[in-house]
Protein backbone atom coordinates (compact mmCIF):
# COMPACT_ATOMS: atom_id res chain seq x y z
CA UNK A 1 0.00 0.00 0.00
CA UNK A 2 1.29 3.76 -0.86
CA UNK A 3 1.54 6.17 1.66
CA UNK A 4 0.56 9.99 1.54
CA UNK A 5 2.77 12.66 2.28
CA UNK A 6 1.21 13.52 5.79
CA UNK A 7 2.99 17.24 5.99
CA UNK A 8 0.73 19.56 4.79
CA UNK A 9 -2.03 17.91 4.87
CA UNK A 10 -5.09 20.49 5.52
CA UNK A 11 -4.23 22.51 2.63
CA UNK A 12 -4.26 19.44 0.49
CA UNK A 13 -7.73 18.12 1.88
CA UNK A 14 -8.92 21.49 0.86
CA UNK A 15 -8.19 21.45 -1.83
CA UNK A 16 -9.36 17.78 -2.78
CA UNK A 17 -12.83 18.86 -1.47
CA UNK A 18 -12.69 21.74 -4.19
CA UNK A 19 -12.75 19.28 -6.97
CA UNK A 20 -14.81 17.14 -4.73
CA UNK A 21 -17.06 18.94 -2.53
CA UNK A 22 -19.10 15.54 -1.80
CA UNK A 23 -15.78 14.22 0.22
CA UNK A 24 -16.51 15.46 4.00
CA UNK A 25 -13.96 15.97 6.67
CA UNK A 26 -14.60 12.70 8.16
CA UNK A 27 -14.04 10.80 4.46
CA UNK A 28 -10.68 13.12 4.26
CA UNK A 29 -9.64 12.32 7.90
CA UNK A 30 -5.89 11.43 7.38
CA UNK A 31 -4.18 9.24 10.26
CA UNK A 32 -0.60 7.79 9.71
CA UNK A 33 -0.46 4.11 9.26
CA UNK A 34 -4.21 4.03 8.18
CA UNK A 35 -3.91 5.39 4.20
CA UNK A 36 -5.58 2.34 3.26
CA UNK A 37 -9.02 3.39 5.29
CA UNK A 38 -8.22 6.92 3.76
CA UNK A 39 -8.63 5.27 0.16
CA UNK A 40 -11.47 2.90 1.34
CA UNK A 41 -13.59 5.97 2.07
CA UNK A 42 -12.83 7.95 -0.63
CA UNK A 43 -13.09 4.99 -3.27
CA UNK A 44 -16.94 4.59 -1.51
CA UNK A 45 -17.73 8.41 -2.03
CA UNK A 46 -16.31 9.42 -5.72
CA UNK A 47 -17.32 5.99 -6.98
CA UNK A 48 -12.93 6.01 -8.23
CA UNK A 49 -10.58 3.02 -7.70
CA UNK A 50 -7.00 3.39 -5.12
CA UNK A 51 -5.24 3.49 -8.39
CA UNK A 52 -7.21 6.50 -9.68
CA UNK A 53 -7.01 8.42 -6.96
CA UNK A 54 -3.24 8.05 -6.33
CA UNK A 55 -2.65 8.87 -9.91
CA UNK A 56 -4.86 11.86 -9.68
CA UNK A 57 -3.24 12.57 -6.31
CA UNK A 58 -0.27 12.61 -7.70
CA UNK A 59 -1.30 14.71 -11.09
CA UNK A 60 -2.26 17.55 -8.60
CA UNK A 61 1.27 17.23 -7.01
CA UNK A 62 0.43 15.31 -3.35
CA UNK A 63 3.44 13.20 -2.86
CA UNK A 64 2.20 9.16 -2.67
CA UNK A 65 4.91 7.25 -2.25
Amino acid sequence: MEKLNKEGWEPWKERIQTHYPELTDEDLHYEEGKEEDLLHRIEDRIGKTAEEIIEWLREIGLGVY
